[in-house]
Formats: C-alpha cells, structure tokens, sequence
C-alpha cells in the first residue's frame, strides 16, 4: 500500500485506471465503444478527484494524463538509438519498379520480391519509447539522429498506449521502439478551424501544420485539447523479440493496442503494390485523412538487412509520391523577392486557391527566362500546383482566356529591397543585386545563420527578424550577441518573458561546431555537406581564413568535393575585409567554435560521379546545372550509359529517361539535384 493512502481508495483508483485504458482502446483504436462519453467523463473526473485528494496516487500512465499538466520552458533534445532515416522517393509506378530491380540486382537474385505497403499519412513522424511495457520517451524525427522531447504531448492523445498490456503474444520486452505518424483527422481539422475562426484566432493552413502545431506546443493542455491520432508503421529496437517479416511486427505491435492503417496492404507481389498505388491515388480524396503518396517496404526482415542503408535513407523502402495537384488561379500582381545572395526571384501574386489541402496567394516564377518562357502576365488566369506537394509554382497559362488585358511584367532595374543596381552575370539566369548591405539579403542571411543546422536560435524567426532588421538594432548577424532584454521589451509583440528566453537561447548557441559555424556564415555554394568537408580539411577558422586570403585557390580546389567554383567563392568570401570583420566581432561577443563530435563529413555523393541532364529545368540553366556538377567534383555527359550515375530530369524530358530507367540510372528531380550536389535547396 502506498504510504498514508487507504487500501479501498488504492483499489478504486486502480480499477477505474484499468477500466479507462480499456475504454480508451476500445473507442480510440477499435472505434467500438460500450459506454457513453458520459459515463467515460463521470469515471474520470472521479479519478482525478481521487488523484487530487491522495496525490500520492497519481503516476504518469494514469489516463488523467491525457488532460495536460505544467507548461515546459522548452523541449529537451531526445537521441535516437537508431538512427531515423528519410525514404527515397518516386513519383510513378515505373519508379516503383525500377525500385523492384535495384532490389533484385543488388540481392543477385531474379525471384520475386515480397512487400508491404501503406497509405503515406500526411503528419509528424514520432518514435515512442517503451520501456518495462510504460511509455517513457516520445520525440520528434528532427535530424534523424536527434529529436525534440514531446513526451508531455504525446501522453495527452488517446490513441497512444501509456501501459502496455503484460501478456499479449508473449511478454512486453523491456525495450520497445514503435516509429509512427501523429496526424489529425480532416473533419476534426475543420471544426479545429472553425473554432478559431469564431473566436478570431489565426487558422491552421492544413492538417499536418495543426498537428505538427499541436505536438510543439510547450503547454500539454492545449495539446490535449487538439484531436490527434497516431498510426504506427515501424519498429526500432524491440529487445528479446524476432521477426521475420515486418508483416509479422505491424500483427504484434497491434495485437499489443497500437492503432495500424487499416489500409496497409502485407505479403504482396510488385503487380499488386502497383495496383494498390493507383487504387490509393482514387482514393485519396474520400479519406479521413490526408495521404500524399504510399510507402512500400520490402516485408522479409532478413533481406532488409542485407540491403541496409545508404547515408540518408534504407534500401529496402520507397515513398512513392503521388502527382502534384494543380488549381485554376488568376495572376493579380508579380512582385520580385531578393534572397540571401541577392538573387531577384520574380512571385506571382494570386487569388487565393485551395490546392491539396493548403490555401495559397503565392506561387514562384523562378527567374526571368522562366517567366519569359511561361509568358506569365500580370491579369493571367493559369495552373498553380505544389511542386512535390510543398512549393507553390505556377505550372501553365490558360491562353485561351486572354482577354488582351494582360500586362507583361519587366524585370526592374534596380533593387526592389535597397534601390541599388541589379546585374545579370553571363551564363547565370538569376539577376543579382550587388550591396551586400541591401535589407532583404541581410535579413535572409539572419535567418539561415539563425536556422536549425547553423546556429539553431530557437525564437529568431521571420518576422522578429524583420523587426530588428527596420527598427536598425541588427545590421548582421554578429550584431544578434550584442542583443539585451531590455532594448528587445519595446519590440512589437515581444514582451518581458520572451525577450528573457530569446537572449537566453543566443547565449545558449555561441559554443558551435566548425563545420555548423561556416554553413552559418552563408558562404555561395557552401551547404551543410560541402561545410563539413571544408572542417575536416581546415580544422579551425584560422586555418581557412589563411589558406583563403593568401589566395591558395589550387589548395582549395584540390580538396576532394571541392570544385573550382565552391573553391573560388569560398575565397572570395573570406577575402572580402567586411567579413572578415564580422568574423572578428563575433569571436569577440562570445562565439566559440568547437571542434567536430558526432557530426562528420562523409564522401561527397558527386565527387566523381557522371551525371547526364535532360528536360527543362525551372530554377537554372542548363549550363548553371552543369558548373555546380563540375564544381563538387563530378562529371558531365551527354548521354546516358552504364557508365551513368545519375539523370537530372527536368520537365518535358526526352528518351534519355526511358534508358536511364532501363539501366537502373539513379533518378533526380531539380530539387534533390539541388540538395545533393550543394548541400542547400534555397537561393545559392
């Protein structure tokens, strides 16, 4: 008996606890109640006013969990045991079997391959904890490696066990790693919306943001008022137990209560994974919930192994996406954003339409030669579609509505941000402008030095930026560690508390690892894997700042990964005074750079690699394409052989993809071209 607590009232408050957890599965995972929500809400408020009486009773499985409790400061980093890797994508049912003969070729065996298959939910990956059968850990993907801590969340949402049963199919393991989706269903994101909406609270633009919305909240009690759900689609480590298949762990992981897709298809051939990928795309807008493609598994464990891992993904598993869905717009004005580098990309602002799920007003035009080719003109009705379900492009102009209205849009001449003068380098198809001190370019570069792989300053976000951008108390970057809590007060919106936790997180992010420190910095060219490559040759700033102003550009370049065009910027970045100065200013405001831990630089995925283009690509010449290849390292042919490591496919692409498909020739889209060969999928 627990100290002081009478036996009667220890037995009542254990059997309302089993009786709830029953009812939960019962309604939340078996969608099969036996009771009414009024007796549910008269067994619990009776159990949470026996919690509140004998606060010795109450634990952290208790089902009263499931209301919230205390606010957190901010979410602990939670590691992952194993790693949580990303899925290879395709984009159609020929992707799918070219997936299906990269298994067979790499296994050396013809015979057919077994898989698993399931709707792809459109939500916020999480890996839960079990540890003696009790939810102790829930957190975030993150970087695969490293998540956020939302364990106090996750309590909150029914459908997560919080004890697991002791004897179903055996014992409960000691340890056990269940891999998920927390989503929200789209009826209940609609009534979620219309709430806010009468109560003049801003609303979510989609399911997946109010879920993922939900899950950050540092107050579990408003996580516990939003409805969330869970499907569990994988396993980490599961300790004293074997599987075969990974049919056979999806069987167990629900005979123990974990809700599993209903839909998800086991022990099928690749005709059927086919099938059921054209079934889902039929199907996708008459379900509950948002999918944005299928996932398809290899089902035999054993093999799994065998194939293993690249870098980023599992060999042994793809998400196959569907296509992009595309909406009717008119194009009411085109405005020019300026990003980092100072490249002007042209926006078409539009008359906001739904597509898939979000509500969009803005769609990229690329640069200039893309809107030329497109003749996108202001008063146009056109396609807007999200570029593999994420960004806004407008894909086609309706021509056949003109009404000789329409106003063709000029490039300006001069920065729309500083007013200073623009050039369009030869060969390049950005226009630039020049002043390094333009607001826009400096803002821009603010956030990407705030940003999660650089120095990761939890509360500098876009429009805070903005502010101390305008009101003049940051001029760059290092400026940000000078920053008081008293000046921040007096900022729009901001507040004592906030200004509190802000400089605290800035003062939190000063110690950094050299190659987080030179992605930060913003250097043309230089992503997060080209940094990494650059500090484990260089060693320390001081090294790299001496290599660089004595002009060693043949050192540079030598570098394997590193190009002549990566070797070029990098020293004209650290030769240019201003920034060596704001280097120098931030060593001195309290900026320490650590040497590499866990995070090192592995071999570059180009560094000679063939790669061959084809189609029309939205975001750079052809040309363009072929530089940033040459400058990591990698090689440039015409056409397609076995000899050929990857395709970049554009749009309007020719035979060169049908060969490529038919010797298994790795497949690029312009964005995962983009992040491959420079690290970074934004302005360069």
């Amino acid at each position: 008996m627990t100290s002081n607590i009478p036996l009667e009232i220890e037995k009542k408050a254990a059997a309302l606890r089993k009786e709830l957890n029953q009812h939960n599965h019962r309604y939340f995972v078996l969608d099969d109640p036996v009771i009414s929500d009024a007796e549910y809400d008269r067994m619990m408020a009776e159990l949470i006013r026996l919690e509140s009486e004998w606060p010795g009773l109450y634990s952290l499985d208790s089902p009263s969990a499931r209301v919230g409790s205390t606010p957190l400061e901010k979410f602990e980093p939670a590691l992952h045991a194993l790693l949580m890797l990303s899925l290879d994508k395709g984009f159609s049912k020929e992707d799918l079997i070219a997936f299906d003969q990269r298994i067979k070729r790499a296994l050396k065996d013809d015979r057919q391959i077994i898989y698993t298959a399931e709707p792809k939910i459109d939500g916020l990956a999480v890996e839960l904890v079990y540890i003696n059968g009790r939810l102790q850990t829930a957190s975030t993907r993150g970087d695969g490696r490293t998540g956020e801590n939302i364990t106090q969340n996750v309590r909150t949402i029914p459908q997560v066990p919080l004890v697991l049963p002791g004897k179903i199919s055996g014992e409960v393991p000691e340890i056990l790693e269940v891999r998920g989706e927390i989503y929200m269903d789209t009826p209940d994101f609609a009534k979620l919306n219309a709430a806010r909406a009468a109560s003049g609270e801003p609303l979510f633009a989609n399911p997946r943001n109010a879920a993922a919305g939900s899950l950050r909240q540092l107050d579990s009690r408003i996580t516990a008022s939003r409805p969330l759900k869970l499907f569990v689609y994988a396993a980490g480590r599961v300790s004293g137990r074997n599987f075969a298949q990974h049919s056979a762990f999806l069987s167990w992981i629900r005979d123990l209560g974990f809700p599993v897709n209903p839909l998800i298809r086991t022990k099928i051939s690749l005709d059927e994974a086919v099938a059921f990928y054209e079934e889902l795309d039929l199907l996708r807008d008459t379900l509950p919930y948002e999918i944005d493609g299928m996932v398809v598994k290899v089902d035999d464990l054993d093999l799994q192994n065998r194939l293993g891992n690249t870098a980023r993904s599992p060999r042994w598993a793809i998400a196959l996406k569907f296509a992009a869905i595309r909406a009717r717009t008119r194009v009411v004005d085109i405005v020019v954003g300026v990003g980092r580098t100072g490249a002007l990309t042209p926006v078409a602002c539009l008359e906001p339409v739904n597509v898939g799920g979000v509500n969009v007003a803005r769609a990229t035009l690329h640069n200039e030669d893309e809107m030329a080719r497109k003749d996108v003109r202001i008063g146009d009705h056109v396609f807007v579609q999200r570029a593999g379900d994420v960004i806004p492009e407008v894909v086609k102009v309706i021509l056949s509505e003109r009404s000789g209205s329409e106003q063709p849009f000029v490039m300006p001449m001069a920065c729309p941000s500083c007013g200073g003068g623009v050039v369009r380098i030869v060969g390049e198809s950005a226009t630039r402008c020049l002043n390094s001190a333009c607001p826009a370019q400096v803002k821009a570069n603010i956030l990407h030095f705030a940003s999660k792989g650089a120095f990761d300053i939890d509360g500098l976000g876009k429009k805070l930026v903005e502010q101390l951008v305008d009101t003049g108390l940051v001029s760059s970057y290092a400026d940000i560690f000078v920053l008081k809590p008293e000046v921040l007060e007096d900022i729009d919106r901001m507040g004592i508390k906030s200004a509190a936790n802000l400089v605290a997180a800035i003062e939190s992010s000063k110690k950094i690892s050299f190659s987080r420190f030179l992605y930060a910095l913003g250097i043309r060219h230089v992503g997060e894997h080209v940094a990494g490559v650059l500090a484990g040759y260089f060693k320390t700033v001081e090294k790299i700042i001496d290599v660089s102003t004595d002009a060693s550009y043949e050192e540079i370049k030598s570098i394997p990964g590193i190009g002549p065009e990566i070797a070029a910027s990098v020293i004209s970045f650290f030769k240019n005074p201003e920034n060596r100065e704001t280097i120098r200013l931030l060593f001195e405001r309290g900026v320490a750079v650590e040497p590499e831990t866990v995070r090192t630089a592995g071999p570059s995925p180009v560094l000679n690699n063939t790669f061959v283009l084809t189609g029309r690509l939205s975001t750079m010449t052809r040309g363009e394409a072929k530089k940033m290849i040459e400058a990591a390292g990698g090689k440039v042919a015409g056409s397609v052989s076995s000899k050929t490591d990857f395709l970049v496919c554009g749009t309007e692409p020719g035979s060169k993809l049908e060969k490529a498909r038919s010797l298994d020739v790795k497949i690029l889209d312009e964005n995962k071209f983009r992040e491959i060969v420079s690290g970074e999928t934004g302005d360069e």
